[in-house]
């Protein structure tokens, strides 16, 4: 005759079912809440992921009112007193924290910035030329003109991008240089000009319209810093590897902006592809 049959419950049967009622229970929560990570994920996709449409450049130039993308083209070369490893063509995208995009509406500020490997336009990687000084749409930006950069309309909440100087407590997390965050405030800290790539033509340039596609500077008004990714300083993000971005201008032995601070204002073409190329001026 069996001692024990499957109706018998035997050991810690007790602390077994209500330990199998609570993890029901977190899970039943979560999945209210939207925190299961198959509904952050596709929370994710459906918002910050979604794909965006450049402006066309017709005449080769940036316009106000452009949606752009902001590109590092990448350094073929390594400076010997450089520790920055090789890398490609990097833009510029919003970093939000974790814990905040899955449940929000839209972008919250301050939010940070982070340079990725996806060149493909969507709301983390889109910023709109806007005008500071009362310009109209559609006026060519120029060289050496003040302008501010948002994000787009919708989940990215049209955030200002904005830097001011460093300090013992603000400061970039990883080079400890001069920060660069994402704010709903406007003010002088997001006013920002495009620096003509060669230093000894600057001056003749200023005023020109700025070429789409180009090589450019771009410079922070303030604290005339520039604008610099540092691929030595890597972040592990919920979207993958990414990299470090800070404003801090770093010179060759020519005085001449190194191509951590070179940049592309990446415009779309007729055919609906991303294009990065150098046009004349770079």
């Amino acid at each position: 005759m069996n001692t024990y049959n499957p109706a018998v419950r035997i050991g810690n049967w007790n602390e077994d079912v209500s330990l199998s009622e609570d993890l029901l229970k977190d899970f039943l929560a979560k999945k209210e809440r939207g925190e299961l990570l198959i509904q952050k994920t596709s929370y994710l996709k459906k918002n910050l992921l979604q794909k965006v449409n450049l402006s066309v450049s017709n005449d080769g130039f940036v316009h106000f009112g452009d949606t752009i993308m902001l590109v590092n083209p990448g350094n073929e070369k390594v400076h010997l007193d450089s520790t920055d490893p090789p890398h490609g063509p990097l833009s510029l995208a919003i970093n939000p924290e974790e814990s905040k995009v899955h449940t929000c509406s839209s972008i919250e500020a301050p939010c940070g910035i982070s340079a990725i490997q996806n060149l493909e336009p969507s709301v983390r990687n889109t910023f709109v030329i806007t005008s500071v000084d009362g310009t109209a749409l559609g006026k060519p930006l120029l060289y050496g003109q003040n302008f501010a950069l948002r994000t787009t309309e919708g989940f990215a909440g049209q955030l200002y991008l904005a830097s001011d100087h460093k300090t013992f407590l603000k400061n970039a997390k990883k080079s400890r240089l001069q920060e660069i965050n994402l704010t709903n405030q406007y003010s002088y800290l997001t006013h920002w000009q495009v620096l003509y790539i060669d230093p000894q033509f600057r001056m003749e340039y200023e005023g020109y319209p700025v070429h789409a596609n180009a090589n450019i500077i771009f410079d922070h008004c303030k604290t005339n810093q520039c604008l610099a990714v540092f691929s030595n300083y890597v972040l592990w993000t919920p979207y993958g590897k990414e990299y470090e971005v800070a404003v801090h201008t770093l010179l060759d032995s020519h005085k001449a902006e190194r191509d951590v601070n070179h940049w592309l204002l990446v415009t779309g073409s007729p055919s609906g592809e991303t294009t990065i190329v150098n046009k004349p001026g770079s």
